[in-house]
């Protein structure tokens, strides 16, 4: 008799990729009664694990305030959460996760002297006003499609739809729908003159970085950046003096106001890198994230 075949363990992303590959490999199948056999078999299978889960749910919550504890830290797991997801299981309202992705991304709308408001959310589809400078900064595309987009994904995957106001139409590779002062929603038109630039990717910064109340430099995919604790909050922004041109590592810090140690031009960060001394000066910011634990910043590689 031959022994069983031991199956390596593996984590979340690597279970979710080899169910992705299996699915692919059965949709190809010739053979329609099998795939049909299998299929069924999916499906019976899925159903049993979302009645165990919601028995488990259950319990937890009839326990009482220990149990609902360990079924939000369960519910904040990105696999368990998504299992949850898949049998509209999960304990926390769509509603209060949309609401905490733009909690977790104000630090950064903020760092661009604005704010990011939810309006509404409706058959799934959540309306967002962007407030104040970010409605017209460069960077709100990369705001969006960088910081609030990736916070919706991960919060709420389920969240069928996104309407903003108050940004200018921007060149971007960001499906959105843009809202008129009506109230409807349209889809705008990309119209390019030149291929579309490569799009940013995360880049993951060590642990160090939260530093407390003061700068380092961070060298991450070829760029230099100067991270700086303002308050408890983290802002990156690039290692560029906007009036010499020179590195800003060494420049004192006070209050949210950064001086370069070359020229002493004075940049007050929590408000988008402007200077203090003449307005049309300005750092260039870099979208930064902290989540689990991490620290993340976007970068064109």
């Amino acid at each position: 008799m031959e022994a069983a075949a031991t199956i390596p363990a593996e984590g979340p992303e690597e279970l979710m990729a080899r169910v992705q590959d299996l699915q692919s490999r059965l949709d190809a199948s010739g053979d329609a009664a099998t795939r049909q056999v299998a299929e069924e078999l999916v499906s019976a299978v899925v159903q049993m694990h979302g009645v165990g889960l919601e028995r488990i749910l259950s319990l937890l919550f009839a326990a009482g305030d220990d149990g609902e504890r360990i079924a939000m830290a369960l519910a904040e797991d990105p696999l368990v959460a998504t299992l949850l997801l898949i049998h509209d299981l999960h304990p926390v309202p769509l509603a209060d996760r949309v609401q905490g992705a733009l909690e977790h991304v104000r630090p950064y709308m903020e760092s661009h002297g604005g704010d990011v408001e939810l309006l509404s959310l409706e058959d799934g589809v959540a309306r967002i006003r962007l407030q104040g400078s970010c409605s017209d900064c460069s960077a709100s595309s990369v705001t969006l499609e960088l910081a609030i987009k990736q916070a919706l994904e991960e919060a709420a995957p389920d969240l069928e739809g996104l309407e903003v106001e108050g940004v200018a139409p921007q060149a971007t590779g960001l499906a959105l729908r843009m809202a008129e002062p009506s109230g409807n929603a349209l889809e705008l038109p990309m119209v390019m003159s030149s291929p579309p630039p490569a799009p940013p990717a995360w880049f993951e910064l060590d642990a160090a970085v939260d530093l407390r109340g003061g700068t380092l430099v961070a060298n991450i995919a070829g760029h230099s950046l100067l991270v700086a604790n303002v308050e408890g909050t983290l802002l990156a922004y690039r290692n560029s003096c906007a009036d010499c041109g020179r590195a800003l590592e060494g420049g004192a810090l006070s209050g949210g106001t950064l001086t370069c140690p070359h020229c002493e031009r004075m940049y007050f960060l929590p408000r988008a890198g402007r200077s203090m001394d003449d307005d049309h000066l300005q750092l260039e910011p870099v979208p930064l994230l902290r989540e689990l634990g991490s620290v993340k910043v976007a970068l064109t590689p």
